[in-house]
């Protein structure tokens, strides 16, 4: 269940800018349409590890 609970925050956090912001949206979706695949993986790459960075440390202080 908590896994559930965790996609549907995805969907709400992906759903802020386009929400708030759609022109600067926009223009960020048609910049990242020009980075390459190694670019690409290079910023997949460093979300994963923030995103993993801050799982570890709201399960490690947060209780």
């Amino acid at each position: 269940m908590e896994l559930f609970a965790a996609l549907c925050l995805v969907l709400v956090v992906e759903g802020l800018m386009p929400f708030l912001a759609p022109r600067i949206w926009r223009e960020t979706m048609r910049k990242a349409m020009e980075l390459s695949d190694g670019q690409l993986r290079t910023v997949g790459l460093i979300s994963i590890l923030i995103g993993l960075a801050a799982y570890w440390l709201t399960v490690a202080f947060g209780g």
